[in-house]
């Protein structure tokens, strides 16, 4: 007899670069999954974009998600705590991709914990976060990011207007921010997930270090990472191709939330 496991709900906020290509996807089929309701700021478009769907979600508020076993935040992040609280007071899984709106949120963790909600963090435009996660379990002397962006990519970032900062003339690779992922966060928040999630595996957002350049010698989002430990020396690099419909998102973002949704449901679970 094969075991009949049972179906996760899914809700998507958004229906944007990644919040689309992910609810394409689970429409087509994922095993223990299932797409029942989305949200996006533009209902008739989003109407439009799941009018073909084999099972058609329900379009409805934000706080509406949380009727779904799992809340998938692929908004704004100027919208995120209206996405998390009530997935998170409903005790649902919740999977930001806004996650350096979480940084300065870990009050929604500490709720999570009273009502029995979990926060799953995917990996997003990053490698490596199994190999820090493990690394922070003993002691770990510093963990830097330096992250190289085309400048049109960084275009309308809070610290960059703050600060005067004009990109969009750049003609050879500059560095505007050098500082601690929380400050990256809140002066990048459609740019640096990639550093709060580093932070969030490794050693928090006060002690990872961060760099952002502007570089118009690339043509995709480089992260390189490096880690000093006790137990191990890292140095990665990844280049994600940006998204065609923004070039603030990588293409890989939608599938690695694809791939920590799988993880929620698979019998066979590669990596931590």
């Amino acid at each position: 007899m094969t075991y009949q496991r049972a179906q996760l709900t899914v809700a998507i906020a958004g229906l944007g670069a990644i919040g689309l290509p992910l609810a394409r996807a689970l429409d087509s089929g994922i095993p223990g999954l299932r797409l029942v309701a989305v949200s996006a700021r533009d209902r008739s478009k989003a109407a439009s974009n799941v009018a073909g769907f084999q099972s058609v979600p329900d379009i409805v508020d934000l706080g509406e998600l949380a009727s779904a076993d799992i809340v998938v935040e692929a908004a704004p992040a100027s919208v995120f705590e209206q996405i998390a609280l009530p997935a998170i007071e409903a005790g649902r899984i919740f999977v930001p991709s806004s996650v350096g709106a979480l940084l300065p949120r870990m009050h929604l963790v500490r709720r999570a914990e009273e009502t029995g909600a979990r926060i799953v963090v995917p990996t997003g435009a990053l490698l490596g976060l199994d190999a820090v996660r493990a690394a922070a379990e003993g002691p770990v002397e510093s963990v830097t990011i330096e992250t190289r962006k085309p400048p049109l990519g960084l275009v309308g970032a809070p610290y960059l207007l703050r600060h005067g900062i004009d990109v969009s003339g750049i003609t050879k690779a500059t560095m505007v921010f050098e500082g601690n992922a929380f400050d990256a966060a809140a002066g990048f928040p459609a740019n640096v997930n990639v550093a709060a999630a580093l932070a969030l595996a490794g050693i928090g957002a006060t002690r990872t270090r961060v760099q952002i350049w502007a570089d118009p010698g690339v043509t995709r989002n480089t992260h390189t990472i490096r880690v000093e430990a006790d137990s191990v020396r890292l140095t990665m690099t990844i280049e994600n191709v940006p998204s065609d419909d923004n070039p603030r998102t990588g293409k890989i973002t939608p599938h690695s939330i694809l791939a920590c949704l799988r993880g929620l449901t698979a019998t066979l679970k590669v990596g931590s």
